[in-house]
């Protein structure tokens, strides 16, 4: 087994790239080469899309494969090669416990969006206009939920692996665990300025929800209720209760209109940008210590 050299006896250039702990790069210069492997990924395979399928490439479904491959194909090689670590390290272990850990965060987060649609209503913030069924064929509501849902499935995998996953562990591999979720989540929110109607304050939402969603990582040390928590989150808050998702709007089966103060709903963006979120994430923490309770260290 190899020895580092002491911190006195490496050279500038040692001191500079590799970690003071063993044989590898530092965890910046690690997460810089994820990221630019992630991009030329990404460039790749768009253009390999628009080239061979361009009809279908705006599809939600679709995006996420792509972003599937990309994401994971990335993670996969830097795991490996830089961080010298396995794929299933970064809290990917499939045991027993898999699916009750996926199932129990989208149970979690159907209580939170119903707890978010019972208040907004019980407070006057929006009307309920009917259901989906009472607007469209049966054929489109059945086609329209599955879509979402296996949508939603890979925007799960793919945002909590990057996140959660290894910006999350990297993070805290250079410095610590608490810095490691602070800074993960703050890249989360950012990360989501992008999205439709997204202002600071909805990355400020975002990066509360991050916090969140480390929890659930922390909690486990596997990824697989944090996969679920997300996945529950878009699916509940968009499809079945009809709110915007990050500012995306989203196939319905609840259709409603929501017309209370911006500062509380989040308007446009959803949720995740208004202060109704605040007591939701402090009631799904609360879940999921319990939840976790006596297999948390």
């Amino acid at each position: 087994m190899s020895e580092l050299q002491p911190a006195q006896n490496r050279s500038f250039v040692s001191r500079i790239f590799i970690s003071p702990d063993e044989p590898r790069l530092r965890a910046g210069w690690r997460l810089l080469i994820q990221t630019m492997l992630m991009l030329f990924l990404g460039i790749i395979v768009s253009l390999i899309a628009s080239v061979f399928i361009p009809q279908i490439i705006n599809s939600l479904v679709f995006q996420q494969i792509l972003n599937f491959v990309i994401t994971t194909g990335s993670i996969y090689i830097a795991r490996r090669w830089l961080d010298k670590r396995s794929f299933e390290s970064l809290g990917l272990k499939l045991s027993g416990q898999t699916w009750i850990d996926i199932l129990a965060g989208i149970g979690i987060t159907f209580i939170q969006m119903g707890f978010i649609y019972v208040l907004m209503l019980s407070l006057g913030w929006l009307t309920f206009e009917g259901f989906a069924w009472e607007f469209d064929p049966l054929n489109t509501v059945i086609t329209s939920v599955l879509m979402f849902f296996v949508g939603f499935v890979f925007v799960g995998w793919n945002e909590e692996l990057l996140s959660r996953g290894y910006h999350l562990q990297t993070i805290a591999s250079g410095i610590n665990l608490f810095w490691g979720v602070v800074i993960s989540s703050a890249v989360f929110g950012i990360l989501h300025l992008g999205n439709p109607n997204a202002t600071w304050v909805s990355a400020a939402g975002i990066f509360f929800a991050g916090l969140y969603l480390a929890y659930g990582y922390t909690r486990t040390k596997q990824l697989w209720l944090p996969i679920g928590l997300h996945i529950g989150w878009n699916f509940f808050e968009g499809v079945v209760f009809g709110f915007p998702v990050s500012g995306l709007d989203i196939y319905a089966l609840t259709r409603i209109t929501v017309h209370g103060p911006e500062i509380w709903t989040g308007g446009a963006f959803g949720p995740e940008a208004g202060l109704i979120v605040l007591p939701s994430l402090i009631l799904g923490a609360i879940l999921i210590w319990f939840y976790t309770k006596g297999r948390a260290e």
